[in-house]
């Protein structure tokens, strides 16, 4: 489907009679991928103050991202049918009041019930990928997306490091008070700034049940889903294999695999500000294709020298910017994808599409984990993260063939 030339809509900073402006967007989508790690230094003082082992403790990580592709996959028809607006201020007040609980749980038991509520967050990054295709055709959405998801990127290469500072300085508990602090600022933005983009049409939910089999049988929307579950997987890939290859590999203390380890978020920024600038330009299909070759040109490029004998921290994660940089050109342009195919539905599209990258990135971690071992050295992690790069391009190169046969 081509879209219609098409004329955005003015956009005023708190008014809720217009559309959100891209600040709001960006502490929706941030605040959601801060909660993901900000707390990550804090696990082993957090295992000691609820007595349970630092095993049992990272159940708090890999259930509330499980958890999170459960809430992604619910939380978009129901945007679909209500609105953006009402969803977002009832799920991002959630999200707010699990964090206030986490703090005050007495045991372990609550405090990983109210970790699991805390992924309603989730809906405001799904929701904001659904209000921006709302607001704009297929390829202005990818550049949109793009600018929103650079100004968030910052979070996951800082959110360790402030989390460390405030554990030092006050406690596990800090990070959760500014979880709560950042999750009451993004309700309050919401509430004075995102008016409503969502049009509802006549027939109501039927309407919209009837036109789940156009998007669950259209093979663009699961060629965009897979290229963005394989790229992101490739990512998930590296965060459960890279500790162990900086660590019992490289010999690396945690100051220095904590310099090396953000490299990939320097590729995902530039590659975020490629999508917000040359998206429009070129297409999204071509885009989501670039994405996919450049991380399958660092992957090929690290594994030749590996076998060649040259096996360094510098090269090692030097070359994960190409993975960085991959995805922050691949992801926006496949989300947009993915929500253009049937655009009145795209509030599903970005529920169901976030839930494949979390799932099948979560899954592609404990492969990692599996497949590194002593005396492995890096050489499987590179392969895997090589085949999913791979496969990406084949779904991007399988989207292009379909796009030309719908065209033609």
């Amino acid at each position: 489907m081509t879209d219609l030339p098409h004329v955005p809509p003015k956009v005023r900073f708190l008014d809720r009679s217009t559309p959100p402006h891209i600040v709001t967007l960006i502490m929706m989508a941030g605040v959601g991928a801060l909660s993901l790690n900000v707390f990550l230094p804090s696990l082993p003082s957090m295992a000691a103050h609820f007595g349970v082992d630092y095993g049992l403790m990272q159940l708090s990580v890999s259930a509330y991202l499980a958890m999170t592709a459960v809430v992604q996959i619910a939380i978009g028809p129901i945007s679909d049918r209500y609105g953006r607006r009402p969803i977002v201020l009832v799920t991002v007040g959630i999200f707010t009041l699990a964090s206030v609980g986490a703090i005050f749980a007495p045991n372990y038991t609550v405090f990983l019930i109210c970790r699991l509520v805390q992924t309603s967050i989730a809906t405001a990054f799904a929701i904001s990928r659904a209000v921006i295709r709302d607001m704009v055709p297929q390829d202005q959405a990818a550049s949109m997306i793009g600018y929103v998801t650079m100004g968030m990127s910052v979070v996951p290469m800082v959110g360790p490091a402030v989390g460390g500072l405030l554990d030092e300085a006050f406690g596990w508990e800090a990070s959760f008070w500014m979880l709560a602090a950042g999750g009451a600022l993004v309700w309050v933005m919401v509430w004075f700034d995102q008016g409503e983009t969502f049009e509802r049409r006549e027939g109501g939910f039927a309407a919209q049940v009837r036109e789940y089999p156009d998007l669950l049988t259209s093979q663009r929307f699961w060629g965009y889903c897979l290229a963005a579950a394989f790229a992101s997987g490739a990512f998930f890939a590296y965060l459960g294999g890279a500790p162990f290859i900086g660590t019992d590999v490289y010999g690396m203390d945690a100051a220095e695999l904590g310099f090396y380890f953000g490299a990939p978020a320097i590729g995902y920024m530039v590659g975020n500000g490629i999508s917000g600038r040359y998206s429009v330009r070129v297409g999204v299909n071509r885009m989501v294709l670039i994405g996919a070759s450049l991380s399958t040109l660092g992957m090929t490029l690290l594994l030749l020298l590996d076998l060649a004998g040259v096996q360094s921290p510098v090269a090692f994660f030097g070359f994960m910017i190409f993975i960085g940089l991959g995805n922050g050109v691949l992801l926006p342009n496949a989300n947009a994808g993915m929500l253009s195919v049937r655009p009145a539905l795209a509030g599903s599209a970005a529920g169901l599409g976030g839930a494949f990258m979390i799932g099948g990135g979560a899954a592609l971690s404990v492969v990692a984990g599996m497949i590194l071992g002593p005396g492995s050295g890096a050489l499987p992690l590179i392969l895997l993260m090589l085949v999913t790069s791979v496969a990406a391009v084949a779904c991007a190169l399988w989207v292009i063939r379909r796009a030309k046969m719908v065209e033609g």
